[in-house]
């Protein structure tokens, strides 16, 4: 009973086998320790969905209007503003493997088994889908990935 509850509390990396996981995140998917192509941090991802996040919010205040918007009246700004995310970013993935502000925070979502190939539709669709539940991005892997990418074979690495 000590090792499962032990396990748990010290997250992730104490569920592996002895000397399982490697001497740094991304290790074990064979990308680089820093610099181009290897795992992006937290706060990188955290800047990059800030970035997404502004400008749909602020289309959606000009589409519905900021007078509604700032007044309190029931409005369909939040989900117009999600809808606006969300395209672009499933959108901006498949065409380029980035969103906007992905792209201004240095950051690029690849696939595991080839990270030159484009992410493709199937997979950002998805990858989005789960990010809309909050939860699975907050859940991470020893090498820093979150559910929606465990799920869809991806990782956000630095493209810089």
């Amino acid at each position: 009973m000590r090792r499962e509850t032990g396990s748990w509390l010290s997250g992730a990396s104490a569920a592996l086998p002895e000397g399982a996981h490697g001497d740094y995140r991304g290790q074990q998917l064979g990308l680089p320790r820093d610099g181009a192509g290897s795992v992006a941090g937290a706060g990188r991802r955290v800047l990059g969905l800030f970035l997404d996040w502004v400008p749909s919010a602020l289309i959606a205040v000009a589409v519905v209007g900021p007078s509604k918007v700032f007044a309190g009246e029931p409005t369909s700004y939040d989900t117009l503003a999600l809808g606006i995310w969300f395209v672009v970013g499933v959108l901006s993935v498949t065409l380029f493997g980035f969103t906007p502000g992905q792209y201004f925070a240095g950051l690029r979502v690849a696939r595991i088994e080839n990270p030159q190939m484009r992410v493709g539709i199937v997979r950002a669709l998805a990858r989005n889908l789960l990010i809309l539940f909050i939860v699975p991005p907050l859940i991470q892997d020893v090498d820093g990935r979150g559910m929606q990418d465990r799920a869809t074979g991806t990782v956000v690495v630095r493209s810089r």
